[in-house]
């Protein structure tokens, strides 16, 4: 058996209380498909290798489906990616309710450019650091949302190198947050080798703005600046958990301005990998 923590059902809700209504349709369409394929909750566990628990709480929408559930019941019940096709909605709804329209655009971008003065970006971020992050929330998270978040943000890693057409990629992130020991040494010694491999994919750049840099566009905070797939431009601006796509035109016009200084102060990509590999040689 796979990871079923003991069997134990767990009833997760949102933050207002409510499941999310991707895992309840993902469960409704998997008990369609595993009563079409005369199969009883236990008897599809043992097939697919997860308790008969875990079945149920998928089935009526209190635990989310991970990849390789939906992996393994893909194949016993013959669903022809019917189930396949819910995953992304699936993990998506494990993300804070004020991420997941964000989360939704930025799947699909042609570019995306983002500033980070405090932590790692999301989407550069190591399981270990991600857990980090999550777990110094205030008030506490469980440790069931630790998991789920954490899921969900590794999930949107895709974006790095998903198929079709490759994003192109920037991120401009702090000396200081790179130097902040989010989780220990050893998590950030696996999140500096994590951003020397990313770094060289062809469509990634990462830069460091040192520090002690002085007065620079960036002193406001975080924020991104993106392309759709319909070649619209936005922004997007969050912090203590509220987040704001950034729609006007001279307002996402100031937001771009403000990414070409910060790139131009920036160190290229070369003196950051090289920043980079001084702070692993340090630990």
């Amino acid at each position: 058996m796979r990871d079923t923590r003991n069997g134990r059902a767990t009833r997760t809700k949102d933050q207002r209380g409510e499941r999310p209504g991707a895992w309840s349709a993902y469960g409704r369409l998997l008990q369609h498909l595993r009563k079409r394929a005369g199969l009883s909750q236990q008897e599809f566990g043992e097939a697919i290798g997860y308790s008969l628990e875990l079945v149920a709480s998928v089935e009526q929408g209190r635990r989310p489906a991970k990849a390789a559930f939906t992996a393994a019941a893909e194949r016993v019940l013959e669903a022809r990616g019917v189930l396949e096709v819910l995953q992304d909605e699936v993990d998506r709804a494990k993300l804070p309710r004020f991420f997941r329209n964000f989360a939704v655009i930025e799947a699909e971008v042609v570019s995306r450019f983002s500033y980070d003065p405090l932590l790692v970006p999301g989407l550069l971020q190591t399981e270990a650091y991600a857990r980090a992050v999550f777990a110094g929330h205030c008030p506490p998270l469980s440790e069931e949302t630790i998991d789920q978040h954490t899921e969900a943000r590794l999930s949107r890693q895709k974006l790095l190198t998903r198929d079709g057409p490759l994003a192109e990629l920037s991120f401009i992130i702090s000396e200081d947050a790179l130097r902040d020991p989010v989780g220990g040494p050893d998590v950030m010694r696996e999140q500096w080798r994590r951003l020397l491999d990313i770094s060289a994919l062809r469509n990634v750049e990462v830069q460091v703005m040192p520090g002690r840099s002085g007065v620079h566009p960036g002193r406001n905070g975080p924020f991104v600046v993106l392309e759709t797939s319909e070649h619209q431009h936005l922004g997007y601006i969050e912090s203590h958990e509220v987040g704001c796509v950034i729609r006007d035109a001279a307002e996402v016009s100031a937001f771009g301005m403000r990414y070409g200084k910060l790139r131009s102060q920036a160190l290229n990509g070369r003196d950051s990998a090289q920043l980079i590999q001084r702070l692993i040689g340090e630990t």
